[in-house]
């Protein structure tokens, strides 16, 4: 058998036979499904530990005399604190498999698992990354606009927050494209996504080669078309400046 014969035989048994190219496109649908639910808890949690954390640091740091009420906010922003030194100091792999073996013992949803363990994980990176964003604009924007008589939820709505996305959007497509890749490890709780799929192929036909580069190369698309759209929502950002 030559060079050729042999390609095209590990070629067939890797996409043709059993279908298999059609259990890599079902392993990109989980992979994609569990990118997108989890970037939207991500999304949502880590917007909402970054308010109570710059809230804190803006209106409460240093303050010798708080109200009773700023003492809830306090113990918020403690839990916080604590969340994020928690999930930022241990592998997503490990809280995946606490979720999993643990949290969902007895009923061993690994699509919900995959959905809170990967949120929950970004959003600790999201918190950071916007509370960031809204330390960075000048406290001046703030002592006007309350001037002007608006509130601090309106502040932060309305003139914070629109300009820290602005200058936040990178770290948070890094954050996103992070994420993608962060899903590889779902098949630690038996999903069977893109990476598990290439994998179980491989054990399958014994050939290493089309089922592993083929995931990479997948995996290498989506990040390229995710830093495209990026850096076209960036460029269109800014030129609604001028």
């Amino acid at each position: 058998m030559d060079f050729f014969e042999s390609i095209a035989q590990s070629f067939t048994k890797t996409f043709i036979t059993d279908d298999r190219w059609l259990q890599l496109l079902s392993g990109l649908g989980v992979t994609v499904l569990i990118t997108l639910v989890a970037a939207a808890i991500g999304i949502v949690l880590g917007f909402l530990i970054a308010m109570v954390r710059s809230t804190y640091d803006m209106q409460l740091q240093g303050r010798k005399c708080m109200k009773p009420s700023d003492y809830v906010l306090k113990v918020l922003n403690f839990i916080c604190n604590f969340y994020i030194t928690v999930i930022r100091g241990t592998p997503v792999v490990i809280q995946l498999m606490i979720m999993y073996f643990i949290v969902f013992a007895s009923s061993r949803e690994g699509i919900v698992a995959a959905f809170l363990s990967f949120g929950m994980n970004s959003a600790a990176y999201v918190a950071e990354i916007v509370r960031s964003g809204i330390m960075s604009i000048d406290k001046g924007q703030f002592e006007a606009s309350r001037s002007i008589g608006f509130n601090y939820r309106d502040t932060m709505l309305y003139i914070i927050i629109p300009q820290a996305f602005k200058n936040i959007l990178p770290a948070l497509g890094n954050e996103f494209i992070v994420l993608v890749k962060e899903t590889s490890v779902a098949g630690y709780v038996a999903l069977q996504d893109l990476t598990y799929v290439g994998n179980m192929i491989r054990s399958r036909t014994y050939e290493a080669f089309f089922p592993l580069i083929t995931v990479a190369l997948i995996y290498l698309i989506i990040v390229l078309i995710l830093s495209f759209l990026l850096k076209k929502l960036e460029r269109r950002l800014r030129n609604s400046d001028h």
